[in-house]
C-alpha cells in the first residue's frame, strides 16, 4: 500500500517522522540509532531529505580557480532502500528540483524503480548555497508542478527522450509541500495555494505542511485549501523547540511566526536544556489537539530533536 492510500484510510493518527542522510564521509551507525529509537512508535513512513548539488570554486594554484560540485549529503537513494530493508517501514525519498537536470531525475526514479521505492515526496528544493533567490541553472526546473508532471508522464510511460518504458515496480505515488503561512516567495497566501492546486492536479495525492507553532494557522490552511478544492490529505509537520539560537533562527530561515504565549515563554529560557523542555511541552500540546482532531498522521522533522520527539511520541502516542 502506498502511503498516499494509507493517508486516505481511516486510522487513528499515525507518526511519521523526517532523517536526513549523513554529511559526507560520515558513517551511516548515528542514523540507524536514531531511527532504532523511533520504531518503538511504529511509524506509518520515513522520509529521507535530498539536498542540490552545488557549484563551488576552489583554488588550484595562486589566482586560479577551478568551477566543481559538491553534495555534502549524497546518498538519499541507498539510505531509502537500506532503512526500508533493515526496518521493514515505508520510506519516502525527496526528490528536488535544484540542482538537478530532468535526466538526473529520471535517472533518479528509474534507480527508485529498481529498488521497489514508489512513494516520494516532490518538491522544488532551496536555492543554491550564497545565491538570494531561486535561479536554477539552464535546463532545471523552476517550479515543483513541473517535476510532478514528470513523475506524471514517468507513470504513464513515457521517457524523457520520447521513448516508451515499462514500470518496474509500480506507479510512483507522491506528496508535495504546503505552507499555512505561505512560501517565502508567494505574493500572498491565496497565490500559494494556487500555486499548490497545480501541483495536486499534476498528480500529488497528499501535502506534508512546513512546520508551524500555531495550530490555528493549520487549520485556516486546510479550510482554505478545502474552499479552493483540494481534497487530498494535508498532513500537519511539527517541529520541537530545542535551542536557544533557533529564536531568531527559525523565524529567519523558515519565514515562521512564533505565538505570543510560546515567545513569551521561550525569551525566558536561559539554556538549550530549557528550550528542550518548552519545546517538548508545546510540541505535545500541538500534537494532541491535532490528534483530537482527527489528522491522519502527524510528521515530525527530527533534525538535532530525536530526543524530543521520543519523548512527544510517549506523552502522544
Amino acid at each position: 500500500m502506498s502511503v498516499a492510500s494509507f493517508l486516505k484510510e481511516k486510522h487513528s493518527t499515525a507518526f511519521s517522522f523526517e532523517v536526513l542522510p549523513p554529511l559526507r564521509g560520515n558513517n551511516i551507525e548515528t542514523l540507524f540509532e536514531s531511527v532504532k529509537r523511533l520504531m518503538h512508535f511504529a511509524p506509518a513512513y520515513i522520509n529521507i531529505t535530498t539536498h542540490r548539488t552545488d557549484v563551488v570554486y576552489r583554488e588550484v594554484s595562486p589566482g586560479v580557480f577551478q568551477r566543481t560540485t559538491e553534495r555534502k549529503r549524497p546518498g538519499t537513494v541507498a539510505i531509502a532502500a537500506v532503512l526500508k530493508s533493515r526496518f521493514g517501514v515505508a520510506t519516502v525519498p525527496h526528490v528536488i528540483c535544484s540542482g538537478f537536470s530532468p535526466i538526473e531525475l529520471e535517472n533518479e526514479l528509474i534507480d527508485l524503480s529498481y529498488l521497489g521505492i514508489t512513494d516520494l515526496l516532490v518538491l522544488r528544493g532551496d536555492k543554491a548555497k550564497g545565491d538570494s533567490r531561486y535561479l536554477p541553472e539552464q535546463g532545471e526546473y523552476h517550479h515543483a508542478v513541473e517535476l510532478c508532471n514528470q513523475v506524471s508522464r514517468f507513470n504513464r510511460g513515457e521517457l524523457i527522450d520520447g521513448a516508451e518504458h515499462n514500470l518496474l515496480s509500480g506507479a510512483f505515488s507522491f506528496g508535495v509541500a504546503g505552507y499555512p503561512e505561505k512560501h517565502e516567495e508567494a505574493m500572498n497566501i491565496e497565490t500559494d495555494i494556487e500555486h499548490l492546486k497545480a501541483k495536486v492536479d499534476a498528480g500529488a495525492e497528499y501535502i506534508v505542511t512546513q512546520m508551524f507553532f500555531d495550530n490555528a494557522k493549520y487549520f485556516d490552511f486546510v479550510s482554505r485549501c478545502r474552499a479552493a478544492g483540494i481534497v487530498v490529505p494535508i498532513i500537519p509537520g511539527l517541529k520541537p523547540l530545542t535551542s536557544l539560537t533557533q529564536q531568531a533562527l527559525l523565524p529567519k530561515t523558515f519565514h515562521i511566526d512564533l505565538p505570543m504565549e510560546l515567545s513569551s515563554e521561550f525569551r525566558k529560557c536561559k539554556d538549550n536544556e530549557q528550550v528542550k523542555a518548552l519545546g517538548v511541552e508545546w510540541a505535545t500540546m500541538q500534537a494532541r489537539e491535532l490528534k483530537a482532531a482527527g489528522v491522519p498522521s502527524i510528521h515530525f522533522y527530527s533534525m538535532n530533536a530525536v530526543a524530543s520527539i521520543e519523548q512527544i511520541a510517549k506523552n502522544v502516542y
